[in-house]
């Protein structure tokens, strides 16, 4: 995109050259006829229980027998489990962890679903088809495939946000347009504080003068694109370049918390330190309500990343700090959504790559490994039940034997609450077509819905 008089053109000059671009030219390759193409709001065409999706990464694998997967201990010699206690919870008895109380509050609004399983316990593989479906090849993710079958709610913000992310692959379009591709604000643990949509904030020029620049440069670009019909990729540019013109004026808000009020920051823990692990304060309560803001805001899938998960050793010091981390900003979204009239129709998901089994606890260990055959996820709102328990895991913990959900069926059921059919949302490339459920499709956990 051209920018300021001190990259070629002066501004003079500039403003004399997009005074020159035709009016019918503008008419008929208008932004907003670009734009209406490939970001436009579709209508689901199955009944739709959500319009948008929270979720809520936990990546590294969190112990499902020390948060939502009671397993009693029993008998003289007890098998491994969980170290922790557990209470019930809500009018609906769910056992949960006294390492979440503030989450524990709302077991009334969970689905927990203890019968999840996948197709291997390796950390990036498993992320991977977490996230695309594919365990190895590049593919596109969950929210760009939801992007590509719903577009955007905000024309003026992209319809897919990933917060506080690390890897590419979980935001990639991979082979959709990349208009569809995920936007990632905070990389790499970057201070959330300061992170922003890069390449956004522009103010080498007024805006009347910003908005011709663009139009001059639109227009330059569709005479290049109509000489390369059929060019995907160079459509793409055109619309994202117009999107981002957009954003100037709304994602810089969005990211402002000033206005919030201390009662709101206090409740997400904005800021607040731990008292476990480390004296840094933690970021996760500055997601969580960023990603309120984006729902509310008509953000079509927004992910909220929180690692750290991977501990093998000093197993109970680790967990008991990263459950601290996340357990009052989730009970703090939980809470705002539903005041805000937003829990029913937005779709909480929670949960990562693979779960971890337990401990025994009379033999003084503090460290665990990965159990991709049997662990947790939870849902909440979207038309999800409350207080309901799906599927259950073996008597150790270690493997689903009840009410088993893939990955591909988790991503069935997400696009089916979206009024997305599963199997048939699909996109053509090298020859075939593609969708997210794989070459098996997935089956909608029917179970899950009220």
């Amino acid at each position: 995109m051209l920018q300021s008089a001190s990259c070629g053109f002066g501004y003079l000059a500039l403003q004399g050259l997009c005074a020159q671009t035709s009016h019918a030219e503008s008419a008929a390759n208008s932004p907003d006829a670009e734009l209406k193409r490939g970001l436009a709001q579709q209508a689901p065409s199955l009944k739709a229980t959500a319009k948008r999706v929270i979720f809520l990464c936990m990546s590294g694998g969190p112990a499902q027998l020390d948060t939502f997967d009671y397993k009693p201990q029993v008998g003289k010699k007890k098998h491994p489990g969980s170290v922790f206690r557990f209470r019930r919870h809500g009018d609906c008895g769910m056992p949960i962890s006294e390492l979440l109380p503030e989450t524990a509050r709302h077991a009334d609004k969970l689905c927990v679903v203890n019968g999840m399983h996948a197709d291997t316990g390796i950390h990036a593989q498993s992320f991977l088809q977490l996230h695309t479906g594919e365990r190895l090849r590049k593919r596109p993710s969950l929210g760009a495939w939801i992007n590509y079958g719903l577009g955007t709610e905000n024309q003026n913000l992209p319809g897919f946000i990933s917060l506080n992310t690390s890897k590419s692959s979980i935001y990639s379009s991979a082979f959709l347009p990349s208009i569809y591709n995920g936007t990632p604000i905070g990389v790499n643990g970057e201070n959330m504080s300061a992170a922003t949509i890069n390449n956004v904030a522009s103010n080498h020029l007024p805006g009347s003068s910003k908005r011709r620049q663009l139009d001059f440069v639109q227009s330059m670009n569709r005479r290049h694109l109509d000489r390369r019909p059929g060019d995907d990729k160079l459509e793409s540019v055109i619309q994202s370049m117009e999107l981002g013109y957009r954003m100037q004026a709304s994602a810089p808000d969005l990211l402002d918390l000033s206005g919030e009020t201390q009662a709101t920051l206090d409740a997400y823990r904005v800021g607040k330190k731990l008292s476990i692990g480390t004296c840094r304060p933690t970021d996760f309560g500055r997601q969580c309500l960023l990603a309120r803001r984006f729902a509310e805001a008509g953000v079509r899938f927004i992910e909220v990343n929180h690692g750290g998960w991977d501990q093998h050793k000093n197993h109970r010091r680790d967990l008991a700090a990263n459950c601290e981390t996340i357990d009052a900003p989730i009970a703090a979204l939980l809470e705002d959504l539903q005041q805000r009239g937003l829990l029913e129709d937005t779709l909480l998901v929670w949960g990562g790559e693979f779960g971890r089994p337990g401990l025994t606890p009379d033999d003084g260990k503090d460290e665990t490994g990965h159990n991709a055959n049997g662990f947790t996820f939870w849902l909440a709102g979207g038309g999800m039940k409350r207080g309901h328990v799906h599927g259950r895991t073996d008597e150790l913990g270690r493997r689903a034997v009840d009410g088993k959900v893939h990955f591909r069926d988790l991503h069935a059921t997400i696009l089916h609450a979206l009024g997305l059919p599963a199997n048939d949302l699909t996109f053509w490339h090298q020859g075939r077509d593609h969708r997210l459920t794989g070459p098996d499709g997935g089956q909608v956990v029917k179970g899950l819905f009220v």
